[in-house]
């Protein structure tokens, strides 16, 4: 699996799958999620809402993940994951590593060749950048996937350097 890295907005990418750090309600939100929200347009939240009266009813549990259509943006799925609220030095890594493992997962059961992530739970989550990099590019990394690609679509300098020096 080729492993890239773009810095940009992950809105304007053209991917198979675009990566979603969701909040656990699957309506939106700020950040990553609220742009996704609002770019892709009302097909993406008309399906998070049959998905909160079906299947998810109490919202998504953290570390965990579920597509839906990318609606307008340059995508063929969503795919919707909520990443942990850093909590300080305790903080257990185990359900960010999941955030990206079940992302991989779902992509495979999509047939997604092509996978950008945004960095999960780096924004009002707080999870530290660097940790956050390191945790994200060694799950990748050792994750078994048919996923061809994944993009790394990093908002700033900062994590894309955190990002850069964790795949040197």
């Amino acid at each position: 699996m080729k492993i890239t890295l773009v810095r940009g907005d992950i809105t304007e990418q053209h991917a198979d799958a675009l990566v979603n750090a969701a909040n656990s309600s699957l309506l939106g939100g700020g950040g990553v999620d609220g742009a996704i929200h609002r770019k892709g347009g009302p097909d993406i939240l008309a399906e998070c809402r049959a998905l909160r009266a079906s299947r998810f009813g109490r919202g998504l549990p953290t570390g965990q993940a579920v597509a839906t259509t990318a609606g307008r943006l340059h995508a063929r799925w969503v795919i919707h994951t909520v990443g942990p609220v850093h909590q300080g030095a305790d903080s257990d890594p185990e359900p960010l590593a999941s955030c990206y493992r079940e992302s991989l997962r779902v992509a495979d059961e999509l047939g997604a060749r092509t996978v950008a992530f945004p960095a999960i739970s780096t924004g009002v989550y707080r999870w530290p950048m660097e940790d956050a990099a390191r945790i994200a590019v060694d799950t990748v990394k050792a994750a078994r996937t048919s996923v061809e690609e994944v993009r790394f679509v990093l908002f700033d300098d900062r994590a894309h350097e955190a990002f850069a020096a964790r795949l040197r």
